[in-house]
């Protein structure tokens, strides 16, 4: 063996392996193999913050494997990925392989894509380890550790145990529940809209209400239907005659290519994927499918905030449109996108396929569905960019009627450009013919009453833009912030955006009164660009550490004496404990608020907040997974006939027979849409079950009521035959009346 290929997947050395000859041993490192330990701080805080890498237990085998590999061979080449991460891997192998003396003949070798190509070209262009990148992820490491290991504690010790604190974990936190109270806050109001079915040349649209008595409609609020009612007076009898017609032809750009935040964004709202899925899938495109006998990398790298494209891929793709669509959707140049000069630091192209010619639908059968439908929004994001913009011709037509002013805009889409393949939100509207001055037939006016509605919870697609417009987290800590406050119990996924726990408002009120940078929006983001700097040569990583931790510590130690637990968690109560007759104070702990004697640790009653009686069975106060007050219902249990209970998990509320312990049957509790039944107008539409396990949506007023869809209805009704709105995926409602047909964007 002449030269060993270390790589840190064994998916990726696979690929890899296809590429190069017999001269070439290729292994993996299997991630990480040396790390801070886990029992303790690991950081010299004395000398530098100097870290204490230990291997791990199942690690050690490995190392040893990798040893004996690399006495045999002639040269190593650390393939890790190109960015801090894999920068850092790479180091550490060094270090590792060398047994401390880093004395060892090695070549850095990275690309963006596996492809036999990109790996060849690698391997002639070798470089040393970059020691900026890994100062600047030996600097995050350190100060996350330095965070969570400093403030975790705390928590446990003035609030409960189990719970964490860290640098952008608690600042995603922050921003979940400030959303949440804005929600609490919002108080709806009222407001009309008018819209007016007119006709013309024998084709009928709708025209909406845009001014009335001279003032625009965002001005003028219709507040009430006496105010509906007043203009609806006004228009009686009038007539409806075009006003205005204004053409105009509009030029659609395509969206750039994708980096890591709008692939997680883009693939939540059109495919429905959490930012962790997304990411292992993308991860799994990257690292190489097998496609017939060849295992190959179809993406480039995923974590990166570049919008770049490399020359050869934009010829690839600039041969395959000109061949599969014509000339005429070939811009003259191929389209160049600027990069956020501040944080494009983590790699140098923009996730796209390896082949622009690796059409989708010409792999699907080698991929998973998840696989196939992620590979395919990347591939029609990197082509559509390439191409020539949209063209459509846009008609505005305002009709008059007496004091009242209604507005109907169509459009054609004269040119298809990019969207082509790439699908947006995009649609025809035809009007019919008109003519200034014309008279047009009024069908009907169509008065609307709407409410206002508070600003929508965090989702995946969301949360990520915020923090990315706040410059918070980088491409590859913004999917495993958000699995560790879901991990942490700090928030919950409900119809598939994030609500935010009890224990989540206690800790997120202490940490911005007492530990206000740490959940600073502006210090975070700061903090990011130091690290940018660090990995760009501008800055050294002790200086940066050692100016946060000053202020840090000497505010931790401060707090430890100043705040005391009961001041936090307990509320004394006029209840009674009826073991010991002591008062009963209501302490939170890491899953919510329960009663407690205040006589602990010499009683250890508790009970749930709402139970009057004692609680099922004594719980130390320390073990917050309290028992709740179990619910009576009328359902009845189909292994044994006795009565379903509702109870309180750990992980939400769920069916419990009733004769447990003689019967366990137990089964999940219908999810409530929040969505009022349209056919009974009492009931709730429920997410539920069949027995194959299929989804369906009920009113949990069955059997008095039996209304039911496949699919889940929005709350709205279609405005053409009356029937339920439903969701269609994609971005796209459609009516629940197959004869209707009636679809919306």
């Amino acid at each position: 063996m002449k030269n060993l290929v270390i790589v840190e997947s064994p998916t990726k050395a696979k690929t890899i392996a296809k590429f190069l000859n017999k001269d070439f041993k290729i292994t993996s490192s299997y991630g990480h193999l040396r790390d801070l330990p886990v029992k303790s701080l690991g950081i010299d805080i004395e000398h530098d913050f100097k870290p204490k890498y230990v291997v791990a237990k199942d690690k050690k085998a490995i190392v040893d494997e990798l040893k004996k590999l690399a006495k045999k061979a002639d040269t190593i080449y650390f393939a890790t990925d190109e960015d801090r991460e894999g920068e850092a891997i790479s180091w550490h192998l060094v270090y590792l392989l060398g047994n401390g003396k880093a004395k060892i003949n090695y070549q850095r070798i990275a690309f963006h894509e596996i492809t036999k190509n990109a790996v060849l070209d690698a391997i002639k262009h070798p470089r040393m380890i970059d020691e900026n990148l890994v100062d600047a992820q030996q600097a995050r490491r350190v100060l996350d550790r330095l965070v969570g290991y400093k403030l975790s504690p705390f928590l446990w010790k003035k609030v409960a145990r189990g719970l964490s604190a860290g640098r952008v974990q608690s600042v995603a936190v922050r921003l979940i529940i400030e959303r949440e109270r804005e929600i609490q806050k919002f108080q709806s109001q009222e407001y009309w809209g008018l819209d007016a079915i007119l006709g013309a040349n024998n084709k009928d649209f709708i025209a909406s209400l845009n001014k009335f008595g001279g003032e625009k409609l965002e001005k003028l609020v219709i507040k009430n239907k006496q105010e509906m009612d007043n203009i609806l007076k006004n228009l009686d009898t009038a007539k409806y005659v075009v006003d205005k017609i204004t053409k105009k032809q509009i030029s659609k750009k395509s969206p750039a290519p994708f980096m890591t935040s709008t692939l997680q964004q883009d693939a939540h709202n059109k495919l429905g994927f959490s930012s962790r899925q997304t990411m292992y899938i993308a991860q799994n495109l990257y690292e190489g499918v097998k496609i017939g006998e060849e295992q190959i990398g179809l993406i480039t790298y995923m974590r990166t905030d570049s919008l770049n494209l490399s020359e050869t891929f934009l010829a690839n793709a600039r041969d395959f449109i000109s061949q599969k669509f014509g000339h005429e959707y070939l811009p003259e140049k191929p389209v160049q996108y600027k990069t956020k000069a501040k944080t494009a630091q983590e790699a140098h192209e923009a996730i796209r396929p390896t082949d622009a010619s690796q059409n989708p639908e010409e792999i699907e059968k080698y991929l998973d569905d998840k696989q196939y439908k992620l590979y395919k929004l990347i591939w029609q994001r990197a082509i559509s960019c390439q191409m020539k913009p949209a063209i459509l011709d846009s008609t505005i037509v305002d009709i008059r009627a007496r004091d009242a002013v209604f507005r109907s805009t169509g459009s054609i889409i004269k040119f298809d450009g990019f969207l082509k393949i790439y699908h947006g939100n995009t649609k025809e509207n035809i009007l019919p013919d008109m003519k200034e001055k014309e008279e047009l037939q009024l069908k009907k006016l169509d008065p609307k009453q709407h409410f206002t509605e508070p600003p929508a919870r965090y989702n995946d697609a969301s949360l990520i833009k915020k923090m990315e417009e706040l410059g918070i987290g980088r491409p590859s800590t913004y999917a495993p912030t958000i699995s560790t406050i879901q991990a942490r119990n700090y928030i919950k996924r409900e119809a598939g955006r994030f609500a935010p726990q009890e224990i989540a408002f206690m800790v997120s009120d202490l940490l911005s009164e007492h530990f206000p940078k740490i959940v600073d929006y502006q210090f975070t983001a700061n903090m990011e660009n130091n690290l940018d700097e660090i990995a760009n040569g501008g800055k050294k990583w002790i200086p940066v550490i050692e100016e946060f931790y000053e202020s840090f510590n000497k505010n931790l130690t401060k707090k430890y004496m100043e705040i005391k637990k009961e001041d936090i968690t307990n509320d004394e109560t006029d209840e009674k404990c009826e073991k010991c007759g002591a008062s009963m104070t209501i302490k939170t702990g890491r899953f919510g608020k329960f009663l407690a004697c205040s006589k602990f640790p010499a009683c250890k009653n508790t009970k749930p907040l709402t139970n009057k009686g004692p609680a099922n069975g004594n719980k130390n106060a320390n073990d917050n997974q309290v028992k709740t007050e179990s619910i009576v219902t009328d359902l009845k249990c189909e292994k044994c006939g006795a009565s379903m209970l509702i109870r309180q998990g750990r992980f939400g509320q769920f069916y419990a027979c009733s004769a447990f312990p003689k019967c366990k049957n137990t089964k999940a509790l219908d999810q409530d849409t929040g969505v009022l039944c349209p056919q009974c107008n009492k009931g709730k539409i429920v997410i539920k079950k069949t027995k194959s396990k299929k989804t369906f949506y009920a009113c949990d007023q069955y059997p008095q009521c039996r209304f039911a869809l496949w699919s889940r209805p929005t709350g709205k009704k279609c405005e053409k035959c009356g029937s339920p709105i439903i969701n269609a995926g994609k971005n796209e409602e459609k009516c629940s009346n197959k004869d209707c047909g009636q679809t919306n964007q």
